[in-house]
């Protein structure tokens, strides 16, 4: 058991239920409690929704610690707070339907911006673990952490991985970060593919497939969600330091793919929570 949890907030809608049966999934995926996190105006509306989560948990997986949290305030800023220390943060997000711009504005799209760690945005209507593909889509070269995160969900499902270069950074991407070898002092410039490479001989049951070295266009990894149990996406610090910077691609993603996605921020190196 390790002691960085899995938050998940819930309102007794339909898509937060399907959030709270993914994020049970993840807590038994990486061996810890699930917390479920109802924020509301007034606390004695969350008692029944809460119940009926943790039961409905309790069904699914019987041995999974579970936590239920009713909070007062708004549900994103709540959220975000109380996933400091989380190894993942769940929240649905309702379909867009014919309504460009319904998402923001919504609890996933400010997570999306604000939350500290890796962030899992439920949409779709695929059942989870279908295709048995884990999705990168790399939106820079220099997203070393990203790749490697992604590596870690892959191995963790014992699934495959995709990788996809997004058409947002036709023009040079910056230059990569020097990164100090892990067998000696000397510093090296390491891209994306180099540590997929690295990754790659020390998970050798990861099956990895690139599928275009050019950039992909918009509908080509809109496409790719489809055949997909998960999207991997990386995001960085906004320049005045609060919050991500959500990319065109990110906000692509969040409105419009078919499968869950993963919002991973800088400097997450890995999807393993630390030990206990």
């Amino acid at each position: 058991m390790t002691t960085r949890h899995v938050i998940v907030g819930v309102d007794g809608s339909v898509i937060a239920v399907r959030a709270l049966d993914l994020a049970a999934d993840e807590a038994a995926l990486h061996a810890t409690a699930l917390e479920i996190v109802y924020a509301v105006p007034d606390l004695d509306e969350a008692g029944p929704v809460l119940a009926s989560a943790a039961s409905r948990v309790g069904y699914r997986h019987p041995d999974l610690p579970v936590v239920t949290v009713p909070v007062e305030g708004h549900s994103a800023a709540v959220l975000a707070e109380r996933g400091r220390e989380a190894a993942l943060t769940v929240v649905g997000c309702r379909s867009l339907g014919g309504f460009a711009g319904t998402l923001f504005g919504s609890v996933s799209r400010r997570l999306a911006a604000h939350a500290h760690g890796p962030l899992l945005v439920v949409r779709g209507d695929s059942p989870p673990h279908l295709h048995n593909e884990v999705l990168l889509v790399l939106d820079a070269e220099d997203d070393v952490d990203t790749a490697a995160y992604a590596m870690q969900e892959a191995e963790r499902r014992s699934a495959g991985l995709r990788i996809l270069r997004s058409s947002a950074h036709r023009h040079p991407a910056p230059a990569p970060v020097p990164q100090r070898r892990r067998e000696g002092t000397a510093s090296h410039f390491r891209t994306a593919g180099d540590v997929l490479v690295e990754l790659g001989e020390q998970h050798p049951r990861v099956h990895v497939e690139t599928q275009d070295t050019a950039p992909a266009s918009t509908q080509t990894l809109l496409e790719a969600t489809r055949t997909a149990d998960l999207v991997v996406i990386g995001c960085r610090a906004s320049l005045g330091g609060y919050g991500r910077q959500l990319g065109s691609v990110a906000r692509t993603l969040l409105h419009r793919a078919h499968c869950p996605v993963l919002v991973v921020p800088a400097g997450q190196e890995s999807g393993t929570p630390s030990p206990s």
